[in-house]
């Protein structure tokens, strides 16, 4: 083919990818930035070629550099971006992330519109049936558990009057053990390196997604990303091998446990494609989806609120004696059970004031994906929304001028009364709301129940406030505190 034909072919593909360039990186940012704006709202304006990315993570850099005082006024800490944006613009204002507009939602109501409006909705189990079954696994097997760890702390203190421990680390290996017994049952000990390599991945995940405005970062040879895809292929060819195993023991009549999610997951799936056809049955990609649904839903969320909740009553010794009161009256030194943890109403009020200050996820995104009308303003397509759950949360607004304390009296009459609909969401709301919520609550409850009756702590003088958004809400620094026997 001569140069003189191939010249036009060239000049029509760079021309091509130029005009195709300037629609996604200019263009189209600026209609929609024009489309916000000549609707009265105000934000951040678009810049070149990513947006706001550069200065979330100044922010979030410089806030991250030292600890911060003893208070639980941590939103410029752990939300440094969300609190800029509020500052500068109001409760509702647009930034971007690459090239679309994202509206930070500071608005209950407007929230409570964008997350119960929502119809793509994943099934949720009935709240009682599921408790009780998770709450089944998990007291079937806490107890060896629940006994290696007692036994460890055991052991440090009694040589001692009281004995110092991070445990943080504790919490995470207990949430770790209970999600895959009770998702795995039998395969535990394959659920158990999954749950290892699942806490790895998150890591490299967060610190990933702080490099997503460099293009096609995430397609880069580097150390990280070479290493979540490894991981990646690792947890889904465990779970691929036990998934196989356990439908074929299920076909075969050789498998009847329904005591673990996995063995239910998968016997209900071989009952639907045998009433409404193969077409309608999960696919062993799907099952894999759901599993790793599993660790997210069954694990972050009781380690974050477990974790706070435990620094917090270390903090107030007032409200750490009214639930040790009420859970040795409703146990003593027994076992807690199902319907006892249920009747915990100041430990459920405490977890409660823990998740507000401390909620897992510091916020959650949805997107336009029609034209909708919020609030006054008509969004097109393509916009995102940020629900600022930690800015919700801390806000005077909704939660009165001491929205920055630990007072779980708030929570006396219960969730829908502590507040207007839309300004607590530790659990997101709608019908996306996490379908791990109630394992979660009972786990904690179980865990802090068992503390409590064996337990007194109170913080560490090495205990140092730093907390951060790292997948959930952490302690940087860890956990230090101080235990005592009873």
């Amino acid at each position: 083919m001569e140069i003189s034909t191939l010249y036009p072919l060239f000049t029509f593909l760079v021309l091509s990818w130029f005009m195709r360039s300037l629609e996604k990186f200019w263009l189209r940012p600026k209609r929609l930035e024009r489309a916000l704006i000549s609707q009265g709202l105000t934000g951040t304006p678009y810049r070149l070629p990513f947006g706001d990315a550069k200065k979330f993570l100044e922010l979030r850099e410089a806030a991250l550099v030292k600890p911060i005082p003893l208070s639980h006024d941590i939103v410029p800490r752990v939300g440094p971006f969300f609190q800029h944006v509020k500052t500068q613009h109001g409760k509702i204002a647009f930034t971007w992330f690459r090239q679309e507009p994202a509206v930070i939602l500071n608005d209950p109501e407007s929230v409570k519109y964008v997350l119960t409006k929502q119809q793509n909705i994943f099934l949720k189990p009935k709240a009682d049936d599921a408790a009780k079954l998770l709450l089944t696994g998990l007291v079937a097997h806490q107890g060896e558990k629940w006994t290696k760890h007692r036994s460890k702390w055991d052991k440090q203190i009694e040589t001692k009057e009281s004995y110092e421990l991070d445990v943080l680390p504790d919490i995470k290996a207990f949430a770790g053990d209970v999600i895959s017994r009770t998702a795995f049952g039998s395969n535990f000990e394959e659920g158990r390196r999954i749950f290892e390599l699942q806490q790895e991945l998150g890591v490299l995940v967060v610190n990933a997604s702080l490099n997503s405005y460099i293009p096609f970062y995430s397609y880069l040879p580097t150390k990280e990303n070479m290493r979540m895809h490894k991981i990646i292929r690792e947890v889904d060819a465990i779970l691929k091998n036990m998934i196989e195993q356990r439908e074929k023991a299920i076909r075969k009549d050789e498998d009847t446990s329904t005591t673990d999610l996995l063995g239910i997951l998968l016997e209900t799936n071989i009952q639907d494609s045998q009433l409404e056809g193969i077409q309608n049955a999960m696919t062993t990609e799907d099952v894999i989806d759901e599993c790793k649904i599993f660790y997210v839903a069954g694990h972050d969320t009781a380690t974050s609120a477990l974790t706070w909740t435990l620094i917090l009553l270390s903090m107030h010794p007032d409200w750490q004696e009214r639930a040790r009161e009420e859970v040795l009256k409703l146990f003593g030194e027994s076992k807690p059970d199902y319907e006892g943890l249920n009747r915990l109403k100041i430990v459920t009020m405490i977890i409660n004031e823990a998740m507000r200050l401390y909620p897992p996820v510091v916020f959650i995104e949805r997107r336009t994906a029609a034209e909708v009308k919020l609030g006054g303003i008509t969004y097109p397509p393509g916009v995102q929304f940020l629900i600022p759950i930690l800015s919700l949360h801390h806000d005077p607004e909704s939660w009165g001028p001491d929205a920055n304390e630990f007072n779980p009296e708030r929570f006396s009459e219960g969730i829908l009364k502590a507040s207007v609909p839309g300004a607590f969401l530790p659990f997101s709301g709608g019908p996306r709301v996490c379908i791990g919520q109630n394992f979660a609550m009972l786990e904690v409850k179980l865990f802090l129940a068992r503390i409590l009756q064996c337990f007194r702590f109170e913080l560490s003088p090495a205990y140092a406030h730093a907390p951060y958004d790292m997948v959930t809400i952490q302690p940087q620094l860890g956990a230090q505190i101080i235990l005592r026997r009873r």
